[in-house]
């Protein structure tokens, strides 16, 4: 089990980054463009794609091209639940 450490240390770092963070809640329920998502985030389509380029290159993320645009959308139900849990974390302890 040793052996995959550094890879949730490496996957948590992607995830530790408030825009990538904000992306991913983005993408949770359904597929969007890099510019839809950068009106959404009030970003540069440049800074967008340069976060989901991170996320792509980690797994985080999956694109498909349909014409010239790209959307983009969470690789698979993990991160889904990965960030579900980590917000409920943070809205429970932040009750107490």
């Amino acid at each position: 089990m040793d052996e995959y450490i550094y890879d949730v240390a490496e996957l948590f770092k992607v995830l530790g980054d408030t825009t990538r963070a904000r992306i991913i809640q983005e993408l949770e329920d359904h597929e969007i463009c890099v510019c839809n998502l950068s009106k959404k985030l009030s970003m540069t389509q440049s800074a967008v794609s340069h976060q989901l380029s991170i996320l792509k290159r980690a797994r985080i993320v999956k694109s498909r091209r349909e014409g010239k645009r790209l959307y983009y959308a969470i690789a698979d139900h993990h991160i889904a639940v990965l960030y579900d849990t980590a917000l409920e974390h943070i809205k429970e302890i932040v009750k107490l």
